[in-house]
Parts: structure tokens; C-alpha cells; sequence
């Protein structure tokens, strides 16, 4: 029996071609997928750069401000100590601009050290990693050397540095220490207001209300935000003064532990 062979295809090499391409242009219609899914990856990679970027801004915000408030900080106490140990010229108290460091602060118990800088401005003083001085108009407040009145200051609880993050966790009769070109100045906490709002400035009163306080005195008063990574309100501590010892006299004893 004779037999026969299916015809071959018309048109040659070039409908070979054709078809192939078609069949490829098929084939990359359904890898792009339509619209709809081309539309998803985009707002997909939206959604992941955006996410990027928000992870970027937190770390620096939690992580590498502290790092850098922390440098700055160090660098303005080492600074201060070098100018009183070489006897530079001191100014007159009155005569500290703002951003000027001109005490330092130390609590044991939270194991800080800040440099205490004139005001309360946020890139000069606060930002820096150091505690600021209230200290113009209706919120000036008193210097540790006043024979009466309330050394009122404010520090960041959450980044650039944040000094203040847990002072919370202080007790009446904790210690708080300020060193000064002269002298030491040694508080103890007597009590707390976890909160209150920023325009209750009578906390830092030169006879600060709330703190349980009947009369004039020297007081010191520490402010931060709170809660926490908020500036909703503001916490306060207050101490009362029960020492002071002249610097040349050496650290005391809430310092040295003796």
C-alpha cells in the first residue's frame, strides 16, 4: 500500500518565524500578567521603598541620634572640665548665653552625666544631648549658687541622648549631683508628678507648686516629656538641696562613695 505523507506547512521559513514570535509575545503577556497585576508589583515596591524609609528614619531616630547627642555631649562636659582645671576666666552667671554649658549633672542611681547648658532650645541645648537651664522670661528659674530659689531644668527622655529617660525610676532621697566651676551642689529627690500638662508652669515656681514644698528654699526640678516618644505632657522630679562642698575639696561622698 502506498502511503502518504501529511502536508507540510504553507508559507515557508517566514510563518515558521511568525509563529514564533506570537508564540513568545503570548508567552511575555503572561508573565507581565494584565493590568491589575501590573498595577500590584507597582504599588508593591511603593509599599517596600516606603517601608525602607520609614525603617531608615526610626533607627536614626531611636539609634543614631543618641549616638551623635552622646558625642556632642561628651565632647561639651570634657570641654568644661578642661576649661576649670586650667583656671580659664569665668564668666558671670548672668552672663551665659544661650547654648553655653556651665554645670554638669550627675545622677548615680540612672548612672548619667550630662552637661547642663543655658536654655532650653532644642538644636542649641536639648538636641545636643545635654539638659537646658530655664532661663528666660516667665520661666527663668534660679542657679544652683542662689542662697534660695528652684534650679529648674529639662531634658530629653527619648533620643538625642535622653538623659532624662529614666528619672521615673528615682526615690525621695536619691541623690542628684551639680558640678560647677566652684563648687558641688548635691540634691536629694523628694518627690515625683508623673504627669501634667506643658502649660502648668508653676512646677517650676521658685517655690514649685505640687512639690509638696511650704517655703522658699533651694530646690531643683527636672522636666522631660511623657509618655514616652510623645511630647503629649510633661513628668516631673524635684529634690531639695542638702549639700554643698567647694570643688577644690574633691567629689561627694554621693559621688565618691564614701
Amino acid at each position: 500500500m502506498t502511503s502518504y505523507a501529511p502536508p507540510a506547512p504553507t508559507g515557508g521559513r517566514a510563518a515558521r518565524r511568525r509563529a514564533a514570535q506570537e508564540a513568545a509575545k503570548r508567552a511575555r503577556r503572561r508573565r507581565r500578567g494584565g493590568p491589575l497585576v501590573i498595577a500590584g508589583r507597582a504599588l508593591g515596591e511603593l509599599f517596600i521603598t516606603v517601608g525602607v524609609v520609614m525603617l531608615l528614619f526610626v533607627t536614626y531616630q531611636l539609634w543614631y541620634t543618641n549616638v551623635i547627642a552622646e558625642r556632642q555631649a561628651n565632647g561639651a562636659a570634657g570641654s568644661l572640665r578642661q576649661d576649670w582645671d586650667n583656671g580659664a576666666p569665668a564668666p558671670p552667671v548672668t552672663a551665659f548665653s544661650p547654648g553655653q554649658g556651665f554645670a554638669i549633672m550627675h545622677i548615680p542611681k540612672l548612672d548619667v552625666k550630662v552637661p547642663v547648658a543655658e536654655g532650653t532650645s532644642k538644636p542649641k541645648v536639648l538636641d545636643r544631648g545635654m539638659a537646658g537651664h530655664y532661663s528666660e522670661g516667665a520661666l527663668k528659674s534660679a542657679m544652683p549658687a542662689d542662697k534660695t530659689g528652684n534650679f529648674a531644668v529639662a531634658g530629653h527622655r527619648n533620643t538625642h541622648g535622653e538623659p532624662f529617660r529614666y528619672i521615673n525610676r528615682l526615690r525621695p532621697g536619691d541623690p542628684i549631683v551639680v558640678e560647677t566651676r566652684d563648687a558641688y551642689y548635691t540634691y536629694e529627690m523628694t518627690s515625683i508628678l508623673p504627669q501634667t500638662p506643658p502649660s502648668n508652669i508653676s512646677v517650676i515656681k521658685p517655690v514649685p507648686e505640687g512639690a509638696g514644698f511650704t517655703g522658699p528654699g533651694r530646690y531643683i526640678t527636672l522636666t522631660t516629656c511623657t509618655p514616652e516618644f510623645t511630647s503629649t505632657y510633661r513628668m516631673v522630679v524635684w529634690g531639695r538641696m542638702v549639700g554643698e562642698r567647694p570643688r577644690s575639696q574633691g567629689a561627694p561622698p554621693a559621688l565618691s562613695g564614701a
